[in-house]
């Protein structure tokens, strides 16, 4: 006698019953493999996971931060591995800009700020002058407060009338041909240019030292007008030996035009000195 397919078949000595008992020890013990099957694949995948975790750690840890995390001691950097010298700072800028440095001609503008001495070696220390090639000796030199005095015809009036406080006067020769320059001192730029605007008249000529009298007793000169700060020059320039300077004379017109440059120049470098001085007191 048999059951149908997949049912249980007769055993010896069962005299034909189903072991009851045995089937359900059976079915239990399969049971509970199962079970352990399931508790151990669920084990296994979680070690899986965490291992993979692990490995993503340790991946970021060693992107090239370079902290050293996750790695292993023998991985990390020994004191031989580490630099033996700190790389140099790199400089630092203010961001404040510097003032800009002083005009120098500021300090010549006005006699408040115009400070060094006013003499005949401020401005006309040399025996020689050169100028392009050409070579000046000084002759006499003379300084006063009657700044009349010092000028023919009307300037003398215009002088005072804007406040001259004092004429400084050089003669330099050279080859048969003089020229005096004369620098007038005010208080302020504007009344130095005012009064070299309306200039007439002009210097009288300075003889001495090697110089006879030239350009006086009605004798044509060149005559020359010009201002730089508060001070406004002038040159009276002619021949040595006396007579008329005409255009054609070209070397009166240079001698006139070297000592004009080289007066300017003197002027100008008094204002740079003060300039300078100013400067250095700032930054100091």
């Amino acid at each position: 006698m048999s059951f149908g397919d997949g049912g249980p078949s007769e055993g010896p000595g069962n005299g034909g019953t189903p072991d009851w008992e045995a089937l359900a020890e059976a079915s239990a013990a399969r049971a509970r493999r199962k079970k352990w099957l399931l508790i151990g694949g669920g084990a296994i995948a979680t070690a899986a996971v965490a291992a993979l975790v692990a490995t993503a750690v340790v991946s970021a840890n060693g992107d090239g931060s370079g902290n050293g995390a996750g790695k292993h001691a023998s991985e990390l950097p020994t004191a031989d591995d580490l630099p033996t010298e700190l790389p140099a700072p790199e400089p630092s800028f203010s961001s404040v800009a510097p003032p800009p440095p002083p005009d120098p001609r500021d300090y010549i503008a006005d006699v408040k700020k115009d400070r060094l001495p006013v003499t005949v070696d401020a401005f006309f220390p040399d025996d020689k002058l050169t100028a392009g090639g050409r070579t000046y000796a000084r002759g006499a030199t003379h300084r006063t407060t009657q700044c009349a005095a010092a000028t023919q015809g009307a300037l003398g009036a215009i002088l005072t009338a804007n406040g001259c406080d004092q004429v400084i006067r050089a003669t330099y020769s050279r080859d048969g041909v003089a020229v005096t320059v004369g620098i007038a001192v005010f208080d302020t730029e504007d009344r130095a240019k005012r009064t070299a605007r309306l200039a007439t008249g002009g210097l009288a000529s300075l003889s001495g030292s090697g110089v006879p009298v030239f350009c006086r007793d009605g004798v044509i000169c060149r005559r020359t007008a010009n201002s730089y700060g508060r001070y406004a020059y002038f040159t009276v320039g002619g021949f040595t030996a006396g007579g008329n300077v005409t255009e054609a004379d070209k070397n009166v017109y240079t001698t006139g035009d070297d000592l004009t440059d080289y007066t300017f120049r003197r002027i100008r470098h008094r204002g740079e000195v003060q300039a300078s001085a100013a400067a250095n007191l700032t930054t100091t």
